[in-house]
């Protein structure tokens, strides 16, 4: 790492300090342009990401973007543009398919082990922070390309598409909260794979004590679950698995790199992804989750976004980004 740039100059300069990071900017255009940066990483509100990351490829710098990729699907076109004219690797934070529990599931499912797909569920109540003190920024506001559909969601929609294929159509609800209707924290989703399968998804952000974050996906010979009941978003999940006539049994995933970071659930699967990026970086080659995978998740955010707002279902065009996972 070597450079860091915020906002706030004297904040950023005060953080890379205390990292050890040689170079602090207060000008994003500043740290992109810089000689000795390689590559970038962006960590910032979804509306402001397009611009920096096109910029960073224009100038041949491989990108590493938080999700959801952009506040629209122009932004997000904006991006997959640049990325496809530069050539070089490019990467979206959905940091599930990280997880070696939830890599695990998806060999399950590819292997066949509950049949033919019928049905998938998806439950996550939580309190987020934002929500708990009614702050209002991108986290809350869906106007920004967040709340809790930009937020939470759009990992929802990555991992279902990642692990059951993809939605083809959808309806979707995007309530607030009863008494400030601004703060978008919950989403009710339904869903029509192109399998045939049909799903749910039922999140909410404004959840004190929820349950967690629940996956099941329902076949003709069994089913699957993956079950966090804890506030952390990443550590907790169980995975579990039942074939006819058998009843649900644990399964055991192992994730040694984890325990190198016990502060926060969140490291050890944004390393493996960062570990990848920099492969494909040396490589040549192409980096998964990539651009095209935001931008798929993109669309069905404006899809949902759409229904919310006309109070009917969505078909969602046939396009899919068929990148390697």
């Amino acid at each position: 790492m070597v450079a860091l740039a915020g906002s706030d100059a004297t904040r950023t300069k005060t953080l890379a300090r205390e990292s050890g990071i040689a170079l602090a900017f207060g000008d994003w255009t500043e740290l992109v342009e810089h000689p000795d940066v390689d590559a970038v990483t962006i960590s910032i509100p979804p509306e402001l990401q397009p611009s920096i990351a096109i910029r960073a490829l224009s100038l041949g710098k491989p990108v590493f973007a938080e999700k959801p990729m952009a506040a629209n699907l122009a932004g997000a076109d904006g991006m997959v543009a640049a990325a496809l004219s530069s050539g070089r690797a490019n990467m979206i934070d959905f940091n599930f398919s990280g997880l070696p529990v939830w890599r695990k599931a998806k060999e399950l499912l590819n292997q066949g082990a509950i049949g033919r797909l019928r049905h998938v569920a998806v439950s996550w109540h939580v309190e987020n922070y934002v929500t708990r003190m009614r702050i209002k920024n991108w986290k809350s506001s869906g106007a920004r390309g967040g709340g809790a559909l930009g937020n939470f969601v759009s990992h929802c929609f990555h991992y279902l598409e990642w692990m059951c294929g993809p939605i083809v159509r959808l309806s979707a609800h995007l309530p607030g909260l009863p008494d400030d209707a601004d703060l978008e924290t919950g989403a009710v989703v339904r869903l029509a794979l192109q399998s045939g399968a049909v799903g749910s998804i039922v999140m909410s952000s404004a959840s004190y004590n929820g349950s967690g974050h629940r996956l099941e996906v329902y076949g003709e010979d069994g089913t699957l679950s993956l079950i966090n009941p804890t506030r952390d978003y990443m550590r907790g999940f169980e995975l579990r698995l039942a074939r006819r006539p058998s009843d649900l049994s644990w399964i055991e995933v192992d994730d040694p790199l984890d325990r190198d970071f016990p502060q926060d659930g969140r490291i050890a699967p944004v390393a493996r992804l960062a570990a990848h990026f920099l492969d494909a970086i040396e490589g040549r080659t192409q980096a998964v989750p990539a651009f095209a995978e935001g931008r798929r998740v993109q669309v069905l955010l404006d899809a949902a976004r759409s229904s919310d707002k006309s109070g009917t279902w969505v078909d969602i065009r046939s396009e899919h980004s068929g990148a390697k996972r």
